[in-house]
């Protein structure tokens, strides 16, 4: 018999909040901070207000769950998990978990805060959900040895959502292995969303919350699921990815906390681009180098970067195209020297001179054999005076490797609540995030503060 998802469960059930070191307790909350605000900032994401009334549309009358950044409203629990997964995820600003090439949180935390409505669930056990999904997102994508074909932020998340969930409300083995097996019935997402920059990138991820409700709503109701949902002749990883090593990586389940792994995103893109943005501000900043004085930028690095932000600007591209596309982002930090959430605009998006900038900027791929990497990779620009300088990328800002500082974290969080219209709500979040696992009812609580 398949034994996968019994082992996965089985690791997600005995996730004790308590028994995780400091370094794991601190990492937990910090990318719950993160994806609160980033979540409250996707209020005003593009098409948010569609998706959040296609939701309420599906809700029929309300529910118990909270929508963030929308103070008041409530939504049916699986609605509630799909408003705020789009909304986290559909600005790119959402933390990665770059080996896995995965955004756990988008979907857990979606999920989790949906459930928190039903009825009151405890700080511990809602962190304790938090690290258990991510694990389970984190192991099924690091197991995978060949390139993106699905979604995974969507296919692998509803399994780490379930599982998340399993853990919170402390569900009996049986019972979270039926819902893994239903995970794997609704499981989708594709990356022709990706290629083409579409919004349905974002809901696809909110899909893959709601899935992760409906599948342990009926595991819950009595139904029975199949087992071998992972590793069966059928299962997750028969079904979609190519190739892959997944023994080693369950050998691991208990001995590394994946939440530890995740990287911040500094800016609202996609994480491809992220160390392309920073060598071409180290440049800036150490040569000197202008939109004016730019004759090309090349960005050569593995073919996972080119495949994910190589693509080529055009007027009236989508935001969601934008976000993945590092030429005309490269376009914006010239002449802004950054790229934040208010960028993003329809006539930003068509200005001639950014996108005559942009075709001075190219993503350049090359021979590394590894489908997941990031790094290494070097920036090099050719300057008007005829000069070539290049920076050198051998981690990434955010990554565990180089982490957001406590003050950058916080300006992050603090950008996010105010591009969401929650400004006020900055110190009460701080102060709630740190005595988190004190609380009895997480749903009560988070409301005071964001809504």
């Amino acid at each position: 018999m398949s034994q996968a998802s019994h082992r996965l469960v089985d690791h997600a059930l005995g996730v004790s909040w308590d028994d995780l070191p400091p370094s794991a307790q601190r990492a937990t909350r910090n990318f719950l901070h993160d994806s609160i605000a980033v979540g409250i900032a996707g209020r005003n994401a593009a098409l948010a207000d569609e998706a959040f009334g296609a939701a309420k549309l599906w809700s029929g009358r309300g529910g118990t769950g909270f929508v963030l950044g929308r103070p008041g409203e409530r939504l049916t629990t699986p609605n509630a998990a799909f408003a705020n997964a789009y909304q986290i995820h559909a600005q790119e600003y959402d933390c990665v978990h770059e080996p896995a090439v995965a955004h756990p949180m988008a979907s857990v935390l979606a999920v989790l805060l949906a459930e928190a409505g039903r009825k009151p669930v405890s700080g511990a056990d809602f962190l304790a959900g938090i690290v258990a999904g991510v694990d389970i997102v984190a192991t099924l994508g690091v197991a995978v040895k060949s390139p993106l074909k699905f979604f995974r932020p969507a296919t692998a998340g509803v399994f780490g959502s379930i599982g998340g969930l399993s853990r919170m409300r402390r569900l009996s083995p049986e019972v979270s292995r039926n819902a893994f097996g239903y995970g794997l019935a609704f499981a989708s997402g594709t990356m022709q969303a990706h290629v083409e920059g579409k919004p349905a990138l974002a809901v696809q991820v909110a899909a893959a919350a709601r899935s992760a409700i409906e599948a342990a709503d009926l595991s819950r109701a009595g139904f029975e699921g199949p087992q071998g949902s992972i590793d069966g002749p059928f299962g997750y990883f028969t079904l979609f990815e190519d190739e892959a090593d997944l023994e080693p990586v369950l050998a691991e389940l208990g001995t590394r906390h994946r939440i530890e792994e995740l990287s911040w995103k500094p800016f609202p893109t996609g994480r491809a681009a992220h160390g392309a943005i920073i060598a071409l501000r180290s440049l800036m900043e150490r040569e000197g180098l202008t939109a004016d004085t730019l004759q090309s930028f090349n960005y050569r690095a593995p073919p996972l970067i080119h495949r994910l932000v190589g693509r080529r600007p055009f007027a009236g591209m989508s935001v969601a195209y934008a976000r993945l596309c590092f030429a005309w982002l490269a376009a914006v930090v010239l002449t802004r020297g950054t790229v934040d959430l208010a960028d993003f605009t329809p006539e930003r998006l068509s200005d001639p001179a950014l996108l005559a900038l942009a075709e001075r900027i190219v993503v350049e791929v090359d021979g590394n054999a590894d489908p997941a990497a990031f790094v290494p990779a070097v920036g090099t620009a050719v300057l008007a005076d005829c000069r070539t300088v290049s920076e050198a990328v051998s981690r990434q800002f955010g990554s565990p490797e180089w982490p957001l500082s406590r003050d950058e974290h916080l300006a992050k969080t603090e950008r996010c609540l105010t591009f969401g219209g929650l400004p006020e709500a900055h110190t009460g979040l701080i102060d709630l995030i740190e005595r988190f696992d004190q609380l009895d009812d997480v749903a009560l609580a988070l409301a005071s503060v964001i809504e």
